[in-house]
């Protein structure tokens, strides 16, 4: 029987009608997600329209600026009525917290400096949710996030978006291969965030002229000592700010209201030379503070590494590759020395400052805009 050879691939990626190509997208309430589920709901899609709820609405409906606070869910809901498509509130409260609040708060009382948004991709969103979307029978779940999603020589890969200013690429790399073939990033393609808002105003979406969030939807005003002190009480111990000899300059009142890498509000002025925090010693109650030199960091290890190269990760001793340790930092020449199938060594060709603890390592390839995977710096040197 001859094949047909006149089957259209949709823009999702499916041999099949978009009517029939079902599609949860993860609504936050925000212009990006909207504008997700309004295009591909024009576009004919079988779109179901799903919001998390992450912690308590009482509290949410306080701050307009949390990615999934109570305003942001009516708005999520607007849209979906709007467009014409089911949408869902999933209360996830208490996945949430175990999963993401409480590590979050740990691990800033244990000196380092966590990224939660990570977390709450690889546990909640890409897990949780990526779950209930194939209970629903969905061909695949998409999101807001700028990212891109392409088709290699051994099935997809993940790139940087096309707009360096809204790349989300260092918030995803723990995103799994087997995660990577159901998701989809309608947005991660367009040139700047103008074009999204230029989406929404085609669309008619209430959200178009939303306000980004700028802070962690569970941080009010980025103030993270404040929640911290609320999930640990007793947790802001004073102690003292000493030099890297040990010599006493000051007290402060919480080691948790400090990070690597700081200089301003030490209390610690009158000195010839500017000084930083180098290190935090939580079990001592100290703050160690030094010149900005002994802030650069050449060697940097990384464990709990996701990878997404197309061989095996403990394949070769050594990888050439260009990593970010901050999101807001371009990416930097650097040698992979692998030490087992999910811990290495990285070196870092050209020093950096400020590198912490609880921070993400983030892999690209060389010279082109594949993400590799990457990992969590887990000790300073």
């Amino acid at each position: 029987m001859p094949l047909d050879t006149d089957i259209r691939i949709n823009s999702l990626g499916f041999a099949k009608p978009e009517s029939q190509t079902r599609v949860v997208v993860a609504m936050s309430g925000g212009v990006d997600s909207s504008v997700v589920a309004a295009q591909l709901a024009e576009e004919g899609y079988d779109v179901v329209g799903v919001t998390l709820q992450l912690y308590d609405h009482g509290a949410a409906l306080a701050k307009k600026g949390a990615c999934c606070a109570g305003l942001d869910i009516h708005d999520a809901r607007r849209v979906a009525e709007d467009m014409g498509f089911p949408h869902y509130v999933l209360d996830y409260e208490n996945v949430f917290k175990e999963a993401v609040i409480d590590e979050f708060a740990d691990s800033y009382l244990a000196g380092a400096t966590p990224v939660p948004c990570i977390r709450c991709n690889e546990r909640v969103k890409f897990k949780d949710l990526l779950e209930t979307a194939r209970d629903l029978e969905a061909d695949c779940m998409a999101t807001g996030h700028y990212i891109q999603r392409k088709t290699g020589a051994h099935g997809p890969e993940l790139h940087s978006a096309a707009d360096a200013n809204r790349d989300q690429s260092y918030f995803l790399f723990s995103t799994t291969p087997e995660q990577l073939d159901y998701l989809r990033f309608p947005l991660g393609h367009l040139p700047s965030k103008d074009a999204t808002r230029a989406l929404a105003a085609k669309y008619g979406l209430s959200v178009a002229d939303k306000p980004d969030s700028q802070d962690i939807c569970f941080v009010p005003n980025g103030n993270y000592a404040s929640v911290i002190e609320k999930l640990r009480p007793g947790a802001a111990e004073p102690g003292e700010i000493v030099d890297t000899e040990g010599t006493v300059l000051g007290t402060h009142n919480g080691v948790l209201h400090y990070t690597v890498g700081q200089r301003r509000g030490l209390g610690i002025g009158g000195l010839e030379t500017p000084l930083y925090v180098v290190k935090l010693d939580v079990d001592g109650r100290q703050v160690i503070v030094g010149p900005k030199e002994l802030l650069s960091t050449a060697i940097v290890p990384v464990r709990e590494i996701n990878w997404l190269g197309d061989d095996a990760f403990d394949a070769v001793a050594e990888r050439h590759v260009s990593v970010k340790i901050r999101s807001t930092r371009a990416p930097r020449e650097a040698v992979i020395r692998t030490l087992s199938a999910t811990t290495a060594e990285i070196e870092l060709l050209t020093p950096e400052e400020g590198v912490s603890p609880g921070q993400a390592c983030v892999f690209y390839e060389t010279g082109g805009s594949r993400i590799l995977g990457g990992g969590w710096i887990w000790r300073g040197y």
